[in-house]
Formats: C-alpha cells, sequence, structure tokens
C-alpha cells in the first residue's frame, strides 16, 4: 500500500474511462486505521476509494492530535498531497467529526458526507477518559470500548479482530483521540452545512445512540437518514452489505461532475490525478 505526505492508506480506482464521479475518502474513527473499514465498502464498485491511516495511527507517520479541528487540517494536506480538488467524505464516529468540520470549515473541498455513528457532539464517559491513556489500564479500557461498540449479536470473532486493531493504537494517541471527541461541538452550525448527507447508526449503537443521528438529520436541512437494524456503534464492520448499499445508492444520486480524465495507479500505487 502506499505512502503520500507521511500517509500510509489503501487506494481503488474506478475503472470507467470517463470518471465523472468525485473520489471517496474514509475517516477511520479513534484508535482506528483503514481496516475499520470492511472490503465490501473499501472496494466499491465503480467508485474511487481513499482509506487513510490517520497521523499516528495504522502505519502512518506522527503521534496523533488532541483537537477534531486539526485532524481536518490532516485531511486536506492529505487531499493536496494527491491533487484531490474534492471529494466525498466519509466518516465513522470520530470521522464523522472530523467530515463535518471539513464541511464547514473547507467545503470547496467537500462535495457529499457519510456520517455514521456520530452527533454534532460527541461526548465521551469520563471513564474513558481516565483509563484510555494509561498503559496499566490501556487494554481493559480498549476491552470495554470494543464490547460497547457491537451489538449483542456481533460475531466474536469480529469484536476481537476490532479489539486487537485498537491495541496497536500507542496509548497517548488513543487518549487524544477521545479528548479531541470529547471537545467537539458543532451544534449551533449545522444550519450552515449545504451538502448532499447521509446518515447511517446501528440500531444498537451504544457509543453514539441514534438520537445523536437524528440530531444531525434535523440540523443538515435535505439529509437522508437510516437506521440500520441489528447492528451497534461500529455499524459498518455488522452489516457491511447494507452499508455498502446505501452507500452506492448515495453516490450514484450525487451530480456528475465535470468529465476528467481516469485516475493512474504507478507501479507503486501512488495515484497520478483524480
Amino acid at each position: 500500500m502506499p505512502t503520500s505526505a507521511g500517509f500510509y492508506y489503501f487506494a481503488h480506482a474506478a475503472e470507467d474511462a470517463g470518471h465523472t464521479r468525485p473520489p471517496v475518502i474514509l475517516i477511520h474513527g479513534a484508535g482506528g486505521n483503514h481496516l475499520s473499514w470492511p472490503p465490501q465498502i473499501r472496494r466499491l464498485a465503480e467508485e474511487t476509494i481513499f482509506a487513510p491511516d490517520l497521523p499516528g495511527h495504522g502505519k502512518s507517520e506522527g503521534s496523533g492530535r488532541q483537537s477534531i479541528d486539526e485532524y481536518a487540517d490532516d485531511v486536506i494536506a492529505f487531499m493536496k498531497s494527491l491533487k484531490i480538488r474534492t471529494a466525498v467524505i466519509a466518516g465513522i464516529s470520530m470521522g464523522g467529526a472530523i467530515a463535518l468540520t471539513l464541511a464547514l470549515k473547507y467545503p470547496k473541498q467537500v462535495s457529499g458526507l457519510v456520517l455514521m455513528g456520530c452527533g454534532p457532539k460527541m461526548r465521551v464517559a469520563p471513564s474513558i477518559l481516565e483509563s484510555a491513556g494509561n498503559p496499566n489500564t490501556f487494554e481493559s479500557a480498549v476491552d470495554g470500548i470494543n464490547t460497547n461498540c457491537f451489538s449483542e449479536n456481533a460475531m466474536q470473532n469480529l469484536v476481537q479482530l476490532s479489539k486487537q486493531n485498537m491495541l496497536k493504537t500507542r496509548p497517548p494517541v488513543l487518549l487524544g483521540d477521545f479528548l479531541a471527541c470529547n471537545e467537539f461541538d458543532v451544534m449551533d452550525q449545522l444550519e450552515k452545512i449545504n451538502k448532499p448527507t447521509l446518515i447511517l447508526c446501528g440500531a444498537e449503537d451504544k457509543m453514539a445512540p441514534p438520537k445523536l443521528s437524528e440530531s444531525l438529520r434535523d440540523g443538515i436541512t435535505g439529509s437522508a437518514f437510516h437506521i440500520v437494524e441489528n447492528a451497534g456503534h461500529m455499524v459498518m464492520l455488522e452489516q457491511p452489505d447494507k452499508v455498502a448499499n446505501l452507500l452506492k445508492k448515495f453516490l450514484d444520486d450525487l451530480p456528475a461532475r465535470r468529465k476528467r480524465s481516469k485516475p493512474r495507479l504507478t507501479p507503486k500505487g501512488m495515484v497520478d490525478s483524480v
């Protein structure tokens, strides 16, 4: 997999020569990486997809951030490094907060939003803030977080895999993510967002209950809202086919942009143009 400007990322190029559709950038949540997104979404047919590891996460350089604004700036730097002028930003949890911030701070670079398991506020339980950054309590914190990220019917191997991925995150980075989420609040700015928006939430989401997604629906004019049954916070992992189908329909309904040349991948996988 390629790197650019310090970002390690997954890339999937659309096969259509016309390429009139904006690319999609998938932003993972706190303590996550590009593997937070299942193959059904990372390799969505007829779409150009980028899934970066945020700084300090996965195999990306850096030490992580403590504010959503800083992560939004990082995503813009990633887009500039790959000459991506505008994209659909899809985010889960903290990634959704980053997507919202991008739409408010850099509206010209955002052609659409997909918000999963998030809200206009992302308050974090004090117990997580107290334990996530402490090496002595880190593993138990990760265990509790992942238990609450899935529905009761989730396959245990899925929960364990998610836990293993989060354990690879350094404690200060995970704590920084949750501190960033805890300070996030755009409740009074939702009316400024005028981008096509898809909002998804697992019916059994304990980390960001459906009422938070409903707040987004009520605040963002014209947004589409779906509650996905039999899924918790990590809705795209528990119901990958359902989420992929909803995402595909949303992307199919977006206005086509000006026709551009097809993205070309170098032997190293780097994208030359988008």
